[in-house]
């Protein structure tokens, strides 16, 4: 059973980071010297006090690589611990029996946290992958299972992202890291219009995370990454983002509180309720209620 305390104004969701173990698996993406600090093992112990220093109550687990493997041992984390709430795990959307691997992992240990299904779209060559018959079809599936599909996409692939949700209206996508928007060049075209294209689509929500890691080194300050949270606000509203930390990636840039403070002045604005959707009403609904949005 789900494990959530959302009892004081205070209480947060962090609704995406990762944990992993070297020694276990090596994460491959991890590659040359701006990346060197996350060669290293980055565990639940290792967020818990973080997360409790800054009101997370609860948290999104998501997977990190494309290994039938980690989804299991994820629901098995998420089964011994007071923290995860859910788990976004990754099995293979082009295969022919996805609906029964799905089936399958629900029966496992923790398999009552499986929430969603996540592929590294961005690492596809094919900017149109999500628009393949047989990833549709495994779309189709994750729909049926009531989970939802997070997108890790670059720009260039945001045009498939909306016809895919406009294909699929039965299926909630969450736009990880606001669909890694220009921070470093400072652009906002064509994401911009592309956000707001996918934003125009009910079934999808967004992420505010991972946005320091796609700003410039010294770059990342609020006032860095504002044009890029606010044109999220204006198009998806404070009751379709939620609040990622995106740790222990973000540690490259910004320790775990910096990007909780972040969060904080970049939504100053809102009102009292609107920030309690970001940074948990969303979260909850769309990952940990089974209406979705």
């Amino acid at each position: 059973m789900t494990r959530i305390d959302m009892g004081t104004p205070a209480a947060r969701i962090d609704a995406h980071h990762h944990v992993w173990d070297l020694s276990v698996r090596d994460q491959d993406w991890i590659r040359g010297p701006e990346l060197a600090a996350l060669r290293r093992n980055f565990t639940l112990p290792d967020l818990a006090p973080e997360a409790k220093a800054h009101g997370v109550t609860a948290t999104i687990l998501v997977q990190t690589i494309t290994v039938p493997e980690e989804t299991p041992e994820f629901l098995a984390l998420a089964a011994r611990s007071d923290l995860v709430a859910g788990v976004v795990g990754w099995t293979d959307l082009t295969a022919p029996d996805v609906a029964s691997t799905l089936a399958a992992l629900r029966e496992l240990p923790g398999g009552e946290h499986l929430v969603g299904i996540r592929h590294q779209v961005q690492g596809e060559p094919d900017p149109e992958w999500l628009l393949r018959p047989d990833v549709r079809r495994g779309l189709s599936a994750v729909a049926a299972a009531g989970l939802t599909y997070d997108l890790i996409v670059t720009p260039p692939q945001l045009p498939s992202c909306i016809q895919a949700a406009a294909a699929h209206p039965e299926l909630t996508f969450v736009l990880d890291h606001l669909g890694k928007p220009p921070i470093a060049s400072g652009g906002l075209e064509p994401w911009s219009t592309h956000i707001r294209a996918l934003a125009g689509l009910p079934n999808t929500v967004a992420k505010l995370s991972g946005l320091v890691t796609e700003a410039a080194p010294g770059r990342s300050t609020p006032a860095d990454l504002r044009p890029y949270t606010e044109t999220a606000l204006d198009a998806f509203g404070p009751a379709r983002l939620m609040f990622g930390s995106d740790w222990p990636v973000c540690t490259v840039r910004a320790a775990y509180g910096e990007v909780v403070r972040s969060a904080q002045q970049l939504t100053e604005t809102l009102t009292l309720d609107e920030r309690a959707e970001v940074f948990a009403g969303t979260a909850r609904r769309v990952y940990l209620s089974p209406s979705g949005v």
